[in-house]
């Protein structure tokens, strides 16, 4: 069998948009997969085709709703059970991982149950992108490969030219990340120092570092309601920053999300399309991750390292 042949590429629904587009790039056909839906909700999968010894490459990215995890649970059972030689999980976005530690008495850790519900159905190998914390790496006992939406948006950062520019990460949970674009462009860091009220909602914000007169990237994992990174550009605005600008690496932007990025003094928000984005906001610029995917799926199936994908 040639290499070629020896995989296959699948796709969850919610997924397809970037499965076809990381198949493009990897000059392959998209899997024949076929899940049915039944009018309680519940749902089955199948495989249309023999994947018998052969490496299969699942994308689903599990953002919400439970859908897209359960999709991929069957998806990875039933491989299972139809002899793929290897099953590898390609999830762009993973969930729940803000749930990764007890941060108050009795509370799950939904990060680990996660990761356990993937290794019991059978998966051989996790490859996903930008982990809310880098240490859910050790929830699997399977290798992971993590990528960096760096390797796309820094390029896209420094296409723009700017002058003066300066790093922001929106808290101190973020500034590892936010130092690493800070030390890669050879510019300042600032920080915003936030409390929160409850999940959602900050209460208040403080700038640590120098914005007058700076053209500002606000760098994050992910923008869930858009209620820091607005409040953050808002404030930065208003202590004489030129320009704000925030690039995360997934689109989860729910409830008042595009309504608030609309409306704050951000020029931009960059995202990546490890979640597909249908509110359409003006502000919103999306950059494809497909061929990143492609080349980490590539260099897996010929025993390559990936560790130059990395610019950081």
């Amino acid at each position: 069998m040639s290499t070629k042949s020896s995989y296959l590429v699948f796709s969850g629904t919610s997924t397809r948009y970037l499965a076809e587009k990381i198949c493009q790039s990897l000059d392959c056909p998209l899997g024949q997969l076929v899940i049915t839906k039944f009018s309680d909700g519940e749902f089955s999968v199948s495989y249309e085709e023999s994947i018998r010894g052969r490496d299969v490459f699942l994308v689903q990215s599990t953002f919400p709703n439970s859908d897209n995890l359960m999709e991929l649970l069957l998806m990875i059972d039933a491989a299972k059970r139809a002899s793929a030689r290897t099953i590898n999980a390609v999830i762009p976005y993973f969930g729940w991982a803000r749930q990764d530690r007890k941060d108050k008495p009795r509370v799950s850790i939904g990060a680990k149950l996660i990761a356990d519900l993937l290794s019991v159905a059978g998966i051989d190998r996790l490859i996903t992108m930008d982990l809310h914390a880098d240490q859910i790496q050790g929830f699997f006992d399977v290798p992971v490969d993590h990528l960096y939406a760096s390797g796309v948006i820094m390029p896209y950062l420094q296409s723009l030219k700017l002058k003066d520019m300066v790093i922001a990460s929106p808290d101190v949970g973020g500034s590892k990340r936010a130092n690493t674009y800070a030390k890669y462009f050879g510019c300042p860091l600032v920080l915003c120092n936030k409390t929160r009220a409850r999940a959602n909602v900050v209460e208040s914000m403080q700038i640590i570092g120098d914005v007058k007169n700076k053209n500002v990237i606000i760098i994050d994992d992910m923008v869930d309601t858009a209620g820091t990174i607005t409040k953050a550009a808002d404030i930065m605005k208003e202590a004489g920053a030129l320009t704000v600008r925030a690039c995360a690496s997934h689109c989860v932007m729910s409830g008042p999300a595009s309504e608030r990025v609309q409306n704050s003094s951000l020029e931009e928000i960059v995202f990546t399309d490890s979640i597909p984005y249908t509110n359409r906001c003006a502000k919103v610029k999306q950059i494809s991750v497909a061929d990143m995917f492609a080349e980490a799926i590539r260099r897996v199936i010929h025993n390559e390292s990936i560790s130059n994908l990395y610019l950081v």
